[in-house]
């Protein structure tokens, strides 16, 4: 890494942590707990699309690992679960961002990937695996992050990559989250002191993760993006194919 690289994962690292700890304002998983509501993924994933997938991978990797020792304390868990899916997401958003690609392919497979998602939280509150009205707001945060997803890489082609970018990475990210925790607890106890929970716990913990996330990288990505490149404009980075 370049001595800039090192500065800015630094920088991303402390903002990750910092406006993490003060914006998350405390609210867990609602169903079975210890994934927090994370409005602050766009800070690493502007630093990655500005200055490399490194810099905001392991920005985000030291970030998360700070801010979970400030709220839950858990090393082994966010060493195996929290860093790992974060280096992972914002990783893909830095690379994938950079990457032309076809834009007819990418909105026909996002649409069908959005309708497997749907299908797959109603199916789970029909089981009872959750809530009914949780479950509801999942499915029309699905619908509208796909509506915007694509109207913003419609009006603005610059945009489409990022976009793309952000929904597989935080889709990885999210899978990541929801199978480490649901891993973990089957060998030690979770902060929540709960431990063995089931399988389905894994998905709840995807779903919360993704919908609760993806607004955020879809829709404040974008201006934030500019607004840099426009004071900033060597760092607006090269397409590849």
């Amino acid at each position: 890494m370049k001595t800039v690289d090192l500065v800015a994962t630094g920088v991303c690292g402390v903002l990750y942590a910092v406006v993490g700890y003060l914006t998350y304002l405390g609210i867990f998983c609602p169903v079975v707990g210890v994934v927090r509501f994370w409005p602050v993924v766009v800070i690493p994933a502007v630093f990655s699309v500005l200055f490399g997938p490194m810099v905001g991978g392991v920005g985000a990797a030291i970030g998360i690992f700070i801010s979970d020792m400030l709220v839950h304390g858990n090393a082994l868990l966010s060493v195996t679960v929290g860093v790992t899916s974060n280096f992972t997401c914002f990783y893909l958003i830095g690379v994938l961002s950079r990457m032309d690609m076809n834009w007819g392919r990418v909105r026909a497979v996002s649409g069908v990937g959005c309708g497997v998602l749907m299908l797959v939280t109603y199916v789970a509150s029909r089981v009872g695996w959750l809530n009914p009205s949780v479950a509801f707001i999942f499915i029309a945060v699905c619908a509208v992050t796909y509506i915007v997803a694509v109207a913003v890489g419609q009006l603005w082609a610059e945009w489409r990559s990022y976009e793309v970018a952000s929904v597989v990475g935080l889709a990885v990210g999210s899978a990541i989250i929801g199978v480490g925790v649901w891993a973990f607890s089957q060998f030690f106890l979770l902060p929540t002191g709960e431990s063995q929970l089931p399988l389905y716990a894994a998905l709840i913990w995807f779903l919360w993760t993704f919908f609760t996330e993806i607004p955020f990288l879809v829709a404040l990505g974008p201006p934030i993006l500019k607004a840099c490149y426009a004071a900033f404009p060597s760092l607006t980075p090269r397409r590849t194919s």
